[in-house]
């Protein structure tokens, strides 16, 4: 019988009904019975226990059949109830911190709780310390909530989360991927460029060498005629002659210039192929993938020259450099984007035109602005230049992903792409960029934790 019970049974019996101010024993009983209707239809469970020892409980209310499946009286007939059926893996964090309850008073605590049927369910647990007048510790109140609908859904949303961990982590990995194809793509689509341009040097230094050969030939056999002259193993006019025939043969004033200028073509050009090959390792910065302060216009120069079979054709490059800070970036992706926004301005124009390379500095900001003479974009295609795979260009010829692949390293770096085009009128892209991407991205960050906050 519970304590209600127990009232309704025996508390109002004992009272004398004669007295003037006994109270309404119908009353009473009404109350009680309003109350004990009030505590069992409660969500959560409602309880007492001595405030020491094995926490024996002492009162629990009837909805606990409803929530656990046990009758308040079998869990008030055991003395340990409540330690034997916390979960074994939830009981050392209990028992490690409940003595704190004497000291704070009140503890809260998340555990899972056997059933009547074996099974466990997650209750959230207040426990609050009843004192007497004198502090004495009276009795602990309780108050079990079932949460397990609550704990189920955490644990779907958790998993939810890490599965779109995974696909981030697969995103980016696509995206890094995707970025490396269409790198080695351009630099296959110029690689046949970039072969000629280094073929014709390599062409001829070589053609030089074989002259050189030639002359150096020339040049030992005359050593060795005057070796002979010296030694006397000639007669006198015979040597004379065959020293005339030798120098009308050899031209040896010719021979002495031409060599001057062989030998100065020739270093002209292994200065040509050491600069595209230096380009070259400017352009992808092999194994330079951190961050780090980097000179921009030497960027644009290395690809430049990567380019400079694509462009020299067609194209007039004009140079209008500012002065710029080192930045901080990734340079070989901007270089990406260099190259980029570079072979398209070359494509767009037709026959002969204008590339005009602007660099700019603006207070804490970079700015790169590339505009060509070619035959601009229409409005309708303005707002979906920068969507993966969307091109203009004949099936075939492009993959769609530069643009795409080039505004996502700008906004990495924390900066902006702009465009400005019109048919007929060229077309101009502007690159924005903080000089330290870290300040820009790290108040990016806390604006939307704010804006999330709010």
């Amino acid at each position: 019988m519970g304590h209600c019970e127990l009232f309704a049974a025996t508390g109002a019996s004992s009272l004398p009904a004669d007295r003037e101010d006994a109270p309404d024993i119908h009353a009473l009983i009404k109350a009680n019975a309003r109350y004990r209707h009030i505590i069992g239809n409660t969500p959560a469970i409602i309880y007492s226990s001595v405030p020491s020892g094995d926490f024996r409980l002492t009162f629990v209310s009837e909805n606990a059949s409803r929530v656990l499946g046990y009758e308040p009286w079998e869990m008030l007939d055991d003395p340990n109830f409540w330690f034997n059926h916390i979960h074994p893996d939830d009981t050392a964090q209990i028992f490690s911190s409940l003595a704190m309850l004497f000291v704070e008073d009140q503890k809260i605590y998340e555990y899972r709780f056997r059933t009547s049927d074996g099974s466990y369910l997650w209750m959230h647990d207040t426990l609050r310390l009843i004192r007497a007048a004198d502090g004495t510790p009276q009795e602990v109140i309780g108050l079990m909530t079932d949460i397990t609908g609550r704990k189920e859904m955490e644990d779907t949303l958790q998993r939810q989360a890490e599965e779109q961990r995974k696909l981030i982590e697969q995103l980016k990995m696509a995206q890094a991927q995707l970025m490396q194809s269409e790198k080695l793509a351009s630099i296959g689509q110029l690689a046949a460029g970039v072969a000629h341009e280094i073929n014709n040097p390599i062409g001829f230094v070589s053609a030089n060498l074989n002259t050189l050969g030639n002359y150096v030939a020339t040049l030992l056999e005359g050593i060795q005629l005057h070796q002979c002259l010296q030694g006397g193993a000639l007669p006198a006019a015979m040597a004379q002659e065959q020293l005339r025939s030798f120098e009308a043969r050899a031209d040896l004033a010719f021979l002495s210039e031409d060599v001057t200028e062989l030998l100065a073509e020739s270093n002209e050009g292994l200065q040509r192929v050491r600069n595209i090959v230096q380009s070259l390792k400017d352009f992808s910065r092999i194994g330079e993938s951190n961050w780090q302060m980097t000179d921009l216009h030497r960027g644009l120069d290395s690809t430049l020259n990567i380019a400079n079979n694509e462009l020299k054709y067609k194209v007039s490059i004009v140079k209008q450099y500012g002065e710029l800070p080192l930045v901080k970036c990734l340079a070989s992706e901007l270089n990406q984007v260099f190259m980029n926004l570079l072979v398209n301005a070359a494509q767009a124009i037709s026959e002969r035109g204008t590339v005009t390379i602007c660099t700019a500095r603006a207070g804490d900001k970079v700015s790169v602005s590339i505009s060509d003479t070619g035959h601009g974009i229409a409005p309708e295609n303005l707002n979906r230049i920068f969507e993966p795979f969307f091109t203009t260009k004949p099936v075939g010829s492009g993959t769609g992903l530069g643009l795409s692949l080039s505004y996502g390293i700008v906004k990495k770096h924390g900066g902006d792409i702009r465009v400005s085009s019109a048919p007929g009128c060229g077309t101009t892209f502007t690159i924005e960029l903080p000089i330290d991407p870290a300040s820009v991205l790290a108040q990016s960050s806390a604006t939307e934790t704010s804006g999330e906050a709010s």
